[in-house]
């Protein structure tokens, strides 16, 4: 449990939470795959690649070769797909599809650290459109996120900005410099071996349900390692957020998917967007 309150007098901390098997159980984007059959956006056999693609990602991720093959074929599935008609499937099915996954322990630390007085951040590869509302729900103050190129209303399948490995270390610097952390006193957790920048970027790195690669470094360097285990919905332990206002940035969870799995192609090309910092309630 965190006990230390903060120090007003000191320069202001935060801690970096990853989305996806951090924060909660699954893929925050792939696990909309169903509700976008239903929609009629993607057709069975494509559900059911997703879903495969879900499995993976749970029983122990993927490495660089498999998110480009990954990002290649999410990228061509969305291209081309409405964004309104996006945006509606995914405010219409967010509470029912990512309330369950959260972590019981996850939110407790949220909760920890905002009375410790840091401010929360979510840093994810997944979509803006779809972090952005589940930091919302979470009542995170900031948001860290991949975005798409949307042209006349529509997605092309291409990536703007990617939140991916060293990228995720850069948009934390950014925000040090520009809301005054002192990193030395952050904290970070994440499950993947590609957040190790992340991590070592702040004072207190912590690896939560670690790949393999990320334990063995955990263990090396003394991290703590934590294990989540109890999704529990929000609204049982969370009244206060359980209900925000409706999210009004749902923007293409499907987009996310894509961005969620685009590795290297973006990271070549990291510096021609800025990261996507977004705040709420500030």
């Amino acid at each position: 449990m965190l006990s230390v309150v903060e120090n007003h007098s000191l320069p202001r901390t935060a801690a970096f939470f990853d989305l996806d098997k951090t924060v909660i159980a699954k893929s925050s984007t792939l696990t909309f795959s169903k509700s976008f059959y239903q929609g009629g956006l993607i057709n069975r056999r494509a559900a059911l690649r997703t879903a495969y693609t879900q499995f993976v990602f749970l029983v122990g991720g993927a490495d660089h070769d498999q998110m480009e093959r990954m990002r290649e074929y999410l990228s061509s599935l969305c291209r081309g797909w409405n964004v309104q008609q996006v945006r509606e499937i995914v405010a219409e099915t967010l509470h029912d599809l990512i309330d369950p996954i959260i972590y019981d322990e996850a939110a407790s630390l949220i909760e920890e650290h905002h009375a410790a007085g840091r401010d929360v951040v979510i840093v994810s590869t997944s979509g803006a459109e779809v972090v952005e509302p589940i930091g919302e729900l979470l009542g995170a103050d900031r948001v860290v996120a991949t975005r798409m190129v949307v042209e006349d209303g529509a997605f092309t399948g291409e990536v703007e900005y990617y939140a991916y490995g060293p990228t995720k270390a850069e948009a934390i610097a950014e925000l040090a410099d520009s809301e005054g952390y002192d990193l030395a006193r952050c904290y970070a957790y994440s499950d993947s071996a590609t957040d190790l920048p992340m991590l070592e970027s702040v004072g207190h790195p912590h690896a939560v349900n670690p790949d393999r690669a990320l334990r063995r470094e955990a263990v090396a360097r003394e991290w703590p390692i934590l294990s989540f285990d109890r999704p529990v919905r929000l609204k049982q332990r969370l009244p206060a957020l359980s209900m925000p206002s409706k999210p009004v940035l749902a923007l293409a969870a499907a987009a996310g998917a894509a961005a969620a799995t685009a590795g290297l192609v973006w990271y070549v090309n990291r510096k021609r967007a800025p990261y996507a910092a977004v705040r709420h309630g500030k």
